[in-house]
């Protein structure tokens, strides 16, 4: 088990970035203070994509099933510190899970909807769980019939959902068991320091890496998202990324659990339920990719059809910004977007409105000192120390415009990886800091961080370091393209040189000559300009919506072959 020092516990503690409530404990005292409260709600579409009506839970309704399935986890054998993996889609089971595991100290693996054996498999070996947990009804999966070969004899399955097979426990119709789970907790106190969370990151070679957090690690990363994007007490939000990450879990779910708010569900991403619900449920907040929020912006008929009016921020991150988008949903519908760069490890770089109130400036750029209240009370403090490194080693950096690795220690941060000492111990410095593999540069006299790109992923042409994010930014604002990606080719006597993949908006068509004067106008050095354009009908994403860039180069490299 991976347990923080007693001396950085008893710390983060006494600054209020952690305490002595677990999740479960913050959810139920939620619920005795606002029982008629609206607390969770489901798509509308629910029935399309998974089973069964759409639910609107009070939070006591939201209590009393919470309980029901402790209760029923408890039966099932289910005890303290045991690994349940479950694979569903934002549902209210999904959400009713994760606190009903918190409540008897179980740890929930969640992994994406569209992970199949191969992935599994590999997150089986590593973690050992008790239990799966999956939907009896998926579109266009059967979740059962994928994991019943991995499950042998010590993994038990369980379901939600109608037609449940004779060998799975059936969550949807276990009774409530009052004296059970009382008596397991009893026997069984959950500490806020236990891990509760065991969520999943790639690393270079692709082979997954549990990341364990603990409660207070949840704890510590929530002002974040939820005093920078002007939350108040019962405020709706909308959440649209899959609970298996930090956006969804540490941006939505903690921030909803801080403000005793509604939190409505919406999976797999649609744009037009989407707008839908934004008009129907009136949200206060919502997180969206940026590609959604460009094209929104790009659509003047779309614009005029939907009513934006209850949203106060937009949060939105995983790709790099683009300035025009974050200008022209300030400057036209009054929303200020907030730029979000986090992980799964316990990054929080965040710039809000209050913060950075220019719109270009916050599309491009992270304080490099954020300070906020701890979750808990108490002072203003920084929530994340942090540091820029040559990526292969050296001293601290503190001149601008230099690029180095982003170095962060602090209460969100976890401790290390699950069940693998070796990558640990390659991930953390000496002195404690996690090694983001991210490359930022010191601007503006050090008021910012820049986001420069991932260590593996710069270009270097004929010696000289480009970073491809940059080029991304910058193509966010070209009107003739509704997205684009950069990536390095191979050049016998460059090294490398520029490649980029485009996609052309509806009736424009993308060209090199347009991409470079585009670029051009933009007082882009020469030698960053791409010198081969590929045109694609869209960019492969992973499940958390990032543009996977290395297979994007892989199919520009298979095009080349092909004499395309």
């Amino acid at each position: 088990m991976i347990v923080a020092p007693q001396a950085k516990r008893e710390a983060y503690r006494e600054a209020g970035w952690w305490g002595d409530r677990t999740l479960a404990d913050l959810f139920f005292a939620n619920a005795a203070a606002h029982p008629d409260r609206l607390a969770l709600v489901d798509a509308p579409n629910r029935a399309d994509f998974a089973f069964g009506e759409p639910q609107r839970l009070t939070y006591a309704e939201l209590a009393a099933e919470v309980e029901r399935l402790a209760g029923a986890l408890v039966a099932a054998g289910i005890g303290k510190d045991d690994v349940i993996v479950i694979q569903l889609p934002n549902i209210g089971e999904f959400v009713a899970l994760y606190f009903a595991a918190a409540t008897i100290g179980a740890i929930v693996s969640p992994v994406a909807v569209q992970y199949r054996s191969h992935e599994l498999a590999t997150m089986f070996d590593i973690v050992q769980p008790k239990a799966f947990v999956c939907g009896t009804r998926a579109k266009g999966m059967d979740h059962v019939a994928v994991v019943r070969p991995l499950l042998g004899e010590h993994v038990r399955l369980m379901t939600v959902g109608p037609d449940a097979p004779a060998d799975a426990v059936d969550l949807s119709a276990e009774p409530a068991r009052p004296d059970l789970l009382a008596a397991h907790r009893a026997a069984n106190p959950v500490d806020a320091d236990d891990v509760f969370t065991i969520c999943w990151t790639s690393g270079t070679t692709g082979v997954p890496k549990g990341v364990p957090r603990s409660h207070n690690h949840w704890v510590g990363i929530a002002p974040g998202t939820y005093t920078t994007a002007r939350l108040e007490d019962g405020d709706v939000m909308l959440n649209p990324f899959p609970l298996i990450n930090m956006a969804s879990i540490g941006g939505i779910t903690m921030s909803w659990l801080r403000i005793a708010g509604t939190m409505v569900l919406h999976h797999p991403f649609d744009p037009q339920v989407y707008l839908a619900q934004i008009a129907t449920e009136r949200p206060s907040f919502t997180i969206a990719p940026p590609a959604v929020l460009t094209m929104l912006l790009q659509n003047e008929a779309l614009l005029a059809r939907i009513d934006l009016s209850s949203l106060r921020t937009i949060g939105s991150g995983s790709a790099p910004l683009a300035p025009a988008m974050v200008a022209g949903f300030q400057e036209r519908l009054g929303i200020p977007v907030i730029n979000i760069f986090g992980s799964n490890e316990g990054m929080s770089l965040i710039t809000g409105p209050d913060d950075v109130p220019d719109p270009v400036e916050r599309a491009s750029f992270f304080p490099g000192a954020l300070h906020l209240p701890p979750y808990h009370g108490g002072a203003p403090a920084l929530i994340m120390e942090s540091r820029l490194v040559p990526p292969g080693g050296g001293d601290t950096i503190t001149d601008e415009g230099v690029p180095g690795e982003l170095q962060i220690r602090g209460p969100a941060v976890f401790e290390g990886y699950w069940r693998a000492p070796d990558r640990t111990e390659e991930a953390f410095t000496d002195d404690g800091f996690f090694k983001t593999g991210d490359l930022f540069q010191i601007e503006q006299g050090g008021r910012f961080y820049r986001f420069v790109g991932r260590c593996k992923d710069l270009i270097i042409r004929g010696g000289v370091n480009i970073s491809p994010e940059e080029i991304d930014q910058l193509l966010g604002g070209h009107p003739d393209l509704a997205e684009a990606c950069v990536f390095a080719l191979p050049d016998p006597v460059m090294g490398e040189r520029i490649g980029v993949a485009a996609v052309p908006r509806p009736g424009s068509e993308a060209t090199l000559d347009a991409v470079t004067a585009y670029l051009r106008e933009q007082d882009l050095a020469v030698f960053k300009l791409p010198e081969r354009l590929f045109v694609f009908d869209s960019l492969p994403r992973n499940v958390t919506n990032k543009v996977m860039r290395s297979e994007v180069r892989d199919m520009a490299l298979a095009m080349i072959e092909e004499g395309a």
